[in-house]
């Protein structure tokens, strides 16, 4: 009768530790995938200013056509990585198209800014007074964003790939690590990205 209770308690312990740890893998991913929300709802505003950004610059870069559309189409591919990040967050194959994307659309933006040099007109336009301003603190949110989707997928994945959790982990579902967004260079990582016109 007393090995079957020392069973019983030991089956008990066990069963309680799995869910426990369950739990806690669940609840470290929808943080994960919270804090990627975040990413998506100011990328998705950054987007939405672009396109008032090049309608701004319109009227006075009709011969710079070319930067117009390369922003129009490194836009349009961002979006669309956003949304197939936004699918399946952490992602790796899908939080590398989306850091690829984002790279496209900055090389393009960067164009522009150089572009915008050459019109002191168009640089001093209320328009784009305000909307580089906007940009900017959107681009401030985005890296506050990031860094916290940053913090909470390593979390998930320290605690998926800790002892006794990475035995369970892919039992549970938990197959594979967050994909962190990176940066391409170490400078950029350093400071927040910054728009100016």
């Amino acid at each position: 009768m007393i090995p079957l209770i020392i069973i019983g308690v030991v089956v008990f312990i066990l069963a309680a530790f799995l869910i426990s740890l369950y739990n806690r893998l669940v609840a470290l991913r929808a943080r994960f995938r919270n804090a990627f929300s975040q990413i998506e709802v100011q990328l998705t505003r950054r987007y939405d200013l672009i396109p008032n950004l090049v309608e701004t610059a319109k009227g006075y870069l009709k011969h710079e056509s070319e930067t117009l559309t390369k922003i129009t189409e490194a836009r349009s591919g961002a979006i669309q990585s956003l949304k197939e990040a936004a699918a399946n967050p952490g992602a790796p194959e899908s939080i590398l198209n989306l850091n690829q994307a984002e790279k496209a659309l900055n090389s393009s933006l960067h164009g522009l800014r150089i572009q915008i040099e050459a019109y002191p007109d168009l640089k001093a336009s209320t328009n784009m007074i305000q909307l580089s301003e906007e940009l900017a603190s959107t681009e401030n949110r985005i890296a506050f964003a990031r860094q916290a989707y940053n913090d909470e997928a390593t979390l998930y994945n320290i605690q998926r790939n800790s002892f006794p959790a990475n035995m369970f982990a892919g039992m549970f579902g938990h197959g594979e690590d967050a994909a962190l967004l990176a940066f391409e260079n170490a400078e950029e990582i350093q400071k927040a990205p910054r728009v100016q016109f």
